[in-house]
């Protein structure tokens, strides 16, 4: 992870925190709020499991490469995982599933690596 910036968990639950109302059915938080959020939990994935085998989009905030195996470096990476700010959200606090993510739509995952189901939850907010 030469060159990243080690991920605070303090900062990362601060971020999360900011929208776990939004999450529970409150008000959408404002744009700068839910960035936060999902590039400090992207990156706390990045770090938990580190790698460029998967690539793990949540447009427009934030991409990541993780899980250790064969490293992709050209062209559209054979293992990719994409959602929404919301779906990625849930899945990283525990309020949805892997599972149930991928069954419904909410979640697409191409490729053999592309299963995240091992790695999440990342917080808990219990």
């Amino acid at each position: 992870m030469a060159g990243r910036r080690r991920v605070d968990p303090a900062e990362v639950r601060a971020a999360v925190s900011a929208v776990l109302p939004w999450l529970d059915g409150g008000a959408e938080p404002a744009r700068p709020e839910l960035a936060a959020a999902v590039r400090s939990s992207l990156r706390t994935l990045a770090q938990v499991a580190p790698g460029r085998t998967v690539e793990v989009r949540v447009p427009p905030f934030a991409a990541v490469q993780c899980v250790d195996g064969p490293r992709h470096t050209r062209g559209t990476p054979p293992n990719v995982v994409e959602t929404d700010a919301r779906t990625w959200l849930e899945l990283a606090t525990g309020r949805l599933d892997w599972p149930a993510a991928v069954d419904s739509g909410r979640v697409s995952a191409s490729g053999g690596r592309a299963d995240l189901s091992g790695l999440l939850p990342l917080l808990r907010f219990d």
